[in-house]
């Protein structure tokens, strides 16, 4: 099977080309393939598939094989990968995902994609469309217990569930611990990715992200965009901020005339192999 690893600042996945190759069970593929001592190794395994509703479809699983909506990282990604291997001529395609379709504006330099501005649609505001267990139209700045211990915590939904927390100290934070607790806690009947965040600035915002399913990743794009909509709303950043992750940093904007958010960031390639599994 060949595959192409790739990564959007350190969101690293495993990427298959489904115009040419097939994968029969694609959750038992995301959890051996993403084993980082075993395999390949990455956050989880990409799907580039044939769409009748768009130019492309992502398909894509977890590291723990579950099936995910959506990733910004991901889908910046799918653009560099469909271009660069000539599946497109076009630097403006939609990319059919779990949580609708996703137009990409894909800037190219010398015959190859360095970077990608999703239109990633709506934040998802109302609690059981996220879905936590908060009463109200929304869920901003509300208290949580979580293993014991008091918590603010906002909820968006960027096609899948966030729940962002504001800490003074997103570096010494032990992620590993907090991060599962929040994910499984009873209000998120989907689990949750959950951001902690620090504002720097106005046009700042620091952030870790763990993923549901997936544990602690260097970037999450869904989670960036969740974490400039929580930060809006809470009034402590402008609605175009630049979102500094473990990875990199991407540009975030929620545009206030159209509703929606968009993201931009680079794409790269690590490599490309054929590899034994069946």
């Amino acid at each position: 099977m060949k595959i192409t690893k790739m990564h959007g600042i350190g969101n690293d996945y495993i990427y298959v080309n489904c115009f040419e190759e097939s994968v029969p069970d694609p959750s038992r593929a995301a959890r051996e393939l993403s084993d980082r001592h075993f395999w390949i190794g990455s956050d989880g395994l990409v799907l580039i598939k044939p769409s009748d509703i768009a130019d492309f479809e992502m398909d894509m699983y977890n590291s723990d094989g579950s099936r995910a909506e959506m990733c910004g990282n991901a889908i910046r990604c799918v653009g560099k990968y469909v271009y660069d291997s000539g599946l497109t001529d076009k630097t403006e395609i939609s990319v059919a995902t779990g949580a609708g379709i996703k137009r990409l504006v894909m800037s190219e330099e010398g015959g190859k994609i360095i970077s990608v501005r999703v239109d990633m649609g709506e934040p998802i505001l109302e609690p059981a469309k996220i879905p936590c267990l908060f009463e109200g139209e929304t869920a901003v700045d509300r208290p949580i217990t979580v293993n014991g211990k008091d918590y603010r915590v906002t909820c968006v939904s960027m096609g899948n569930p966030h729940a962002v927390v504001y800490v003074d100290d997103v570096d010494g934070l032990e992620i590993e611990k907090i991060g599962p607790c929040f994910e499984k806690h009873e209000f998120f009947p989907n689990k949750t990715n959950t951001e902690f965040a620090k504002v720097l600035s106005p046009s700042e915002v620091q952030m870790r992200v763990w993923e549901r399913g997936a544990g602690e990743t260097w970037a999450c794009g869904t989670g960036a965009c969740a974490v400039l909509v929580s930060t809006v709303l809470n009034g402590l950043c402008e609605r175009k901020s630049v979102i500094k992750l473990r990875g990199g940093d991407l540009l975030v904007e929620w545009d206030e005339k159209t509703n929606h958010v968009f993201m931009t960031g680079p794409a790269a390639t690590v490599f490309t192999a054929e590899i034994d599994y069946k």
